[in-house]
């Protein structure tokens, strides 16, 4: 049994109202929406879905619109029908700027994904001049002990070279008194006249 034209019109109306609320539900949720991109992009979707009835339902009202047989009725229907392409066509800018939401949170998403890293990066060049630096002061304290061992070694050599001067002198002193002795004793022995 063939539904009645005018019943037809009524679903067709009723329904377009209905994905109209249902589009308009799920913008303000798009909106609401902080969670992960999935859920973003699951909510465009069903928005996406939900577009393509309400353009199917209108399709039908133009149709069932373009058969009615009395001419008031026919353009009203047809008004109707332009009331509702004029606000599919506003709530399919709002469905592309839902999806221009979307597309912007992936790419701050993405970029805090980058500043993460850099920040990472940061940290692990951060801990690795400080590493650098400790080794940098355990050579300079290093150095600095091995710069007093060899003052203390030049001062030695130092002390050396003078005793060694000294110990030379006395040798030669003691040898040239010996020298002397001998001499003496040789001449006391061998000459005693003189």
């Amino acid at each position: 049994m063939a539904v009645p034209q005018d019943v037809h019109v009524r679903i067709c109306n009723q329904e377009i109202v209905k994905f109209d609320l249902e589009v308009k539900a799920l913008i303000q949720d798009i909106r609401d929406c902080s969670g992960p991109l999935s859920a973003l992009t699951e909510l465009n979707t069903k928005v996406k879905e939900k577009f393509q009835q309400l353009r199917h339902r209108i399709q039908e009202l133009e149709q069932s619109a373009r058969e009615q047989d009395k001419e008031s009725e026919k353009q009203l229907l047809l008004q109707a029908v332009e009331n509702h392409k004029k606000q599919m066509l506003r709530k399919t800018t709002k469905e592309s700027l839902a999806h221009t939401s979307s597309a912007i949170t992936e790419s701050l998403m993405g970029i805090s994904r980058m500043m993460s890293q850099q920040v990472q990066q940061s940290e692990e060049a951060m801990q690795t001049l400080v590493n650098s630096s400790r080794t940098i002061l355990n050579a300079n304290e290093e150095f600095k002990s091995m710069s007093g061992t060899i003052q203390l070694g030049r001062k030695l050599i130092t002390k050396y070279k003078r005793r060694e001067l000294t110990d030379k002198l006395l040798i030669f002193l003691a040898l040239a008194l010996f020298l002397a002795t001998v001499l003496y004793i040789v001449k006391k022995r061998l000459f005693p006249f003189l």
